[in-house]
């Protein structure tokens, strides 16, 4: 096996930063789980220890300086970036899309991808203000789901605009979702809006929305916290709006 380069342990660790992901189009995964979910939809640039194909070889040291994790997996993979989806794509979808506001967090949206997944929501849709879905954070969270969520960044409100289906967004002062979801027939297509961890959706992305839902607390009268974790939100909301 071939050992890998001082240059290009500098490369692949240059990848922790957006400018460099942005350059080069390539992102990192860490483990060999992540890195086997991702070959079944990703190029792959280079793979660094990994067992089940061609790859280079590196030492526990130089795997430390390219690695964003305290504790390094054991392998690396370098994917290119897929090409940006051309709205009209987006626009043909008849199907559940998820609209990420703001979401600053890189757990939260690894997460939020994640549970996408599990819930069949393929779209998401971030604003440009979102963290970006390759931060090696976000890739290592996603547990591999990114091999199937598409992630956007656009200019949401023009979009937004030019939909045609229920638009749902998350507000405290919103209605309750149990009810809203109950009485109100699904149809193929509708969007579901998360907003940001500490202002939640901005004012001219609420605009867009025909439906502000909120999730109740329980009992209603309680004393509680103030809101959810937005990971935790979305991942209720998308429960109860599939059990429909």
């Amino acid at each position: 096996m071939e050992q890998i380069s001082k240059s290009q342990v500098k490369f692949v660790r240059s990848l922790q930063q957006k400018k460099f992901r942005d350059e080069y189009g390539l992102f990192v995964a860490e483990g060999n789980k992540c890195i086997e979910e991702l070959l079944k939809t990703f190029e792959p640039h280079l793979l660094i220890n990994y067992p089940h194909a061609s790859s280079v070889s590196c030492s526990e040291t130089e795997l430390e300086q390219m690695s964003s994790l305290r504790t390094p997996q054991g392998s690396l993979g370098i994917f290119r970036i897929p090409k940006e989806l051309h709205l009209n794509e987006l626009q043909d979808t008849q199907e559940l899309i998820l609209v990420l506001d703001g979401i600053q967090d890189p757990g939260n949206l690894g997460t939020i991808i994640r549970t996408c997944d599990w819930f069949g929501v393929r779209h998401i849709v971030c604003s440009m203000n979102t963290a970006d879905c390759y931060n090696p954070k976000v890739v290592q969270a996603t547990m591999g789901a990114l091999a199937r969520v598409r992630v956007e960044y656009i200019d949401l409100v023009p979009w937004l605009k030019q939909q045609e289906c229920p638009i749902y967004g998350t507000f405290l002062d919103g209605k309750n979702m149990y009810h809203v979801f109950s009485e109100k027939k699904h149809s193929d297509r509708a969007i579901l809006i998360m907003g940001n961890e500490g202002n939640g959706i901005s004012p001219a992305v609420r605009a867009c929305v025909t439906d502000a839902i909120r999730i109740p607390s329980y009992p209603a009268d309680a004393e509680t916290s103030e809101s959810l974790n937005v990971a935790i939100a979305t991942a209720v909301v998308l429960a109860e709006f599939r059990r429909l």
